[in-house]
């Protein structure tokens, strides 16, 4: 009998998965990235949009663009506009589908820091063409996202201040509680369309202030209660 050249049940290596620190030492493997847009009124109208409360929209990540805090964040190709969006971000604990607002904080192990990097010229291209945007926010390295805190240390907070500033100036403030839809709305609305998985991460929208980064710049991002996220443009 011919013996097979394969020594495992994959015939390539299998990586590493994607992982972000989660306080106290251990790590959080992620599955998916989810993210919902204009989620603040005021970005909502920086956007040039009716910040009107019509139902959330979603679009996804790779999970391979997430990276922890304390990257060295390579400028990306095909752009000149890359933009910062900082985010509160929900990582999955408990996996579901079609999940009550009342339920959602069942389903929630975590919270962190996160920003959604934006190719923004690429996404204003694609939407100008109708086409889908997703090449405007997902590439290598798109996810920043800071030390997660588990709930049960933290609770689940719905207010205080999120703020990201770069090289030391303040770009963007707001408060949680300014969100059009609350982080249970959203993660109700979002089971509706896909089972939540335990590693999934959901980013939340972000507040008015986006704008572009340069290489050599220092991003300092925070959320009240969490781990600060930092990185930096090379």
């Amino acid at each position: 009998m011919k013996q097979s050249r394969f020594v495992s049940d994959y015939v390539i290596p299998l990586w590493e998965p994607p992982a972000i620190a989660v306080a106290g030492g251990a790590s959080y493997p992620v599955r998916n990235i989810y993210c919902v847009g204009r989620n603040y009124a005021e970005h909502a109208r920086e956007m040039g949009t009716d910040p009107e409360r019509e139902p959330p929209f979603f679009f996804m990540k790779s999970a391979s663009c997430a990276v922890s805090s304390g990257s060295r964040i390579q400028y990306p190709s095909r752009t000149n506009n890359l933009h910062h969006e900082v985010e509160l971000v929900c990582a999955v604990g408990a996996s579901g589908s079609d999940i009550s607002v009342a339920d959602a904080p069942e389903h929630i192990f975590g919270y962190a820091v996160g920003v959604d990097l934006t190719r923004r010229d690429l996404q204003q291209n694609m939407k100008e063409k109708g086409r889908p945007w997703e090449i405007g926010k997902c590439f290598t390295q798109a996810a920043p996202v800071g030390e997660i805190q588990p709930s049960w240390n933290i609770g689940h907070p719905r207010e205080g201040k999120i703020s990201l500033s770069v090289n030391g100036t303040v770009r963007q403030e707001g408060n949680l509680k300014d969100m059009i839809w609350s982080v249970d709305e959203v993660i109700a609305e979002l089971s509706t369309y896909y089972k939540l998985e335990v590693g999934d991460l959901i980013f939340t929208g972000t507040p008015a202030g986006v704008g572009p980064l340069t290489s050599g710049d220092d991003v300092d991002c925070s959320v009240a209660g969490l781990e600060a996220l930092q990185f930096t443009v090379s």
